[in-house]
């Protein structure tokens, strides 16, 4: 028996990435991809662990209010690819308004010179994928699931992910 629980997030505030060049980070972001940039903190010093560590950190507004985020710590690096893990594994999906912005997008991705994978058909939506100047991999997402089929994923969820609780380790790769 699945219980329905109220989500204790409100929703997401921002995604934070550290980048390689806040100038690069923007142009790809504000200018190719169009999220405008509405917040810049730069500061000496951390301010949850008071470390010196000079910094911007740079937010890019969606229109839901949320945003995605980096920190430039002014070394010229960029986060390292988690070495136990498939490049494609970690990312962030950001949703966009319809199945022509999402051409659009791609249209504006490609002559910016930025591979990008798709349009591929999940069933639950169709979505593109690239990597943005630092690395990460950013997929950008039109749902698609009627309300019935959401219902559907929604009271099947537990369900499935025990079925892959339940199976032998060796059997998961």
């Amino acid at each position: 028996m699945t219980i329905t629980k109220t989500p204790v997030a409100k929703g997401l505030h921002h995604f934070a990435w550290r980048c390689r060049d806040a100038e690069q980070t923007r142009h790809f972001y504000e200018d190719v991809v169009g999220l405008p940039l509405v917040h810049v903190i730069a500061l000496d010093h951390v301010p949850s662990t008071g470390e010196y560590c000079p910094y911007v950190h740079i937010f890019f507004g969606m229109a839901d209010g949320s945003s995605i985020a980096f920190f430039d710590l002014g070394d010229d690096t960029a986060a390292l690819p988690s070495p136990n893990t498939p490049p494609w594994v970690n990312h962030i999906a950001l949703t966009v308004a319809s199945e022509d912005a999402l051409l659009a997008l791609r249209g504006r991705l490609t002559a910016e010179g930025v591979e990008v994978v798709g349009v591929t058909d999940h069933g639950i939506c169709r979505s593109i994928y690239c990597f943005d100047p630092n690395g990460l991999r950013v997929e950008f997402t039109v749902p698609t699931m009627t309300e019935a089929e959401d219902r559907a994923h929604r009271a099947s969820a537990h369900a499935l992910l025990a079925a892959w609780t339940d199976r032998p380790r060796e059997g998961r790769a």
